[in-house]
């Protein structure tokens, strides 16, 4: 009683297809996939770029000493 049957999808399916029809639905799917592919593309890039900045700050060989100061802290 929980699952719907392949009738039940295949209603569906019509319609969706009649209230946005087909061209609308395979815009919808190649904009989609554009997304997906930029996605792959900046998570590859930006993997790629933490790895050559580590780097170079590795061979640099620069500290950089700082002080933490509390936000709470007030000037008298």
């Amino acid at each position: 009683m929980g699952s719907f049957s392949i009738w039940h999808w295949l209603v569906v399916l019509v319609i969706v297809v009649l209230v946005f029809g087909t061209k609308k639905l395979r815009n919808l799917g190649g904009d989609i996939g554009g997304a997906v592919k930029g996605f792959k593309d900046g998570v590859k890039g930006a993997g790629e770029e933490e790895s050559s900045s580590s780097s170079s700050q590795k061979v640099s060989g620069q500290t950089i000493e700082g002080e933490v100061k509390d936000k709470t802290q007030t000037k008298l």
